[in-house]
């Protein structure tokens, strides 16, 4: 086929992507220490299932208008700063276990929100991540070829999402094994006051970014 090239193309630019450091991570890891795997592979599927949002706005042309409307895009960052600032602030807030036993990691199963909460809050951090929008736009307007059937670009968005949440479940998976999790859970405030304040900083750039593309 004449687009394998492409495909291997693409498919190693987003692995690159969807491995890097983030708020992703920041809410996988999160939620696998916290509240255990389950609730971890559901926020993972509603990060990738986030994937064919930025697809279909991609092709539909939408993201060259967010992208080319300065306002538009200062918003769209703004809202997406003050979700993370509200997830990294209670995650900040995290107190120290006085003990930790079975009993308080059943505790801790037993508050963690529902799969669906946890699906929204995954396909929410990764809709609303600037970054990701201006990575597929690189994707689309670069790497891409215009001569590329939609098609295909279906089939590649289809890979990248179905990618992202096999990356996003293994690490689920891996942070939540009894021994890691064990470890994690004795040290999980740390750790959430850790991702707190990366999502936090991370709010703070994107305001930075939103006020300086204003001034200019």
């Amino acid at each position: 086929m004449e687009f394998w090239p492409e495909f291997i193309l693409i498919a190693s630019v987003h692995l690159v992507a969807v491995a890097s450091p983030g708020p992703d991570f920041a809410i996988v890891l999160r939620y696998a220490v916290r509240y255990g795997r389950n609730v971890a592979l559901a926020a993972s599927m509603g990060i990738g299932m986030a994937i064919f949002l930025h697809v279909c706005y991609s092709l539909l042309g939408v993201g060259l208008l967010i992208k080319t409307t300065p306002w538009l895009f200062t918003l769209f960052s703004v809202l997406a700063a003050a979700y993370l600032a509200y997830i990294g602030w209670q995650a900040v807030r995290s107190g120290a276990p006085v003990s930790v036993t079975t009993d308080d990691k059943a505790e801790a199963i037993a508050e963690s929100p529902s799969l669906l909460k946890a699906f929204t809050s995954g396909f929410v951090t990764n809709g609303l991540n600037p970054k990701a929008t201006l990575f597929f736009l690189s994707l689309f307007a670069v790497i891409i070829s215009p001569m590329t059937p939609v098609s295909y670009k279906v089939i590649y968005g289809v890979y990248m999402a179905g990618a992202t949440a096999v990356w996003f479940s293994f690490l689920s998976v891996i942070l939540t094994r009894e021994k890691v999790r064990s470890f994690l859970l004795r040290k999980g405030y740390w750790f959430d006051r850790l991702m707190g304040g990366v999502l936090l900083a991370l709010a703070m750039h994107l305001i930075y970014g939103a006020i300086q593309s204003q001034l200019h």
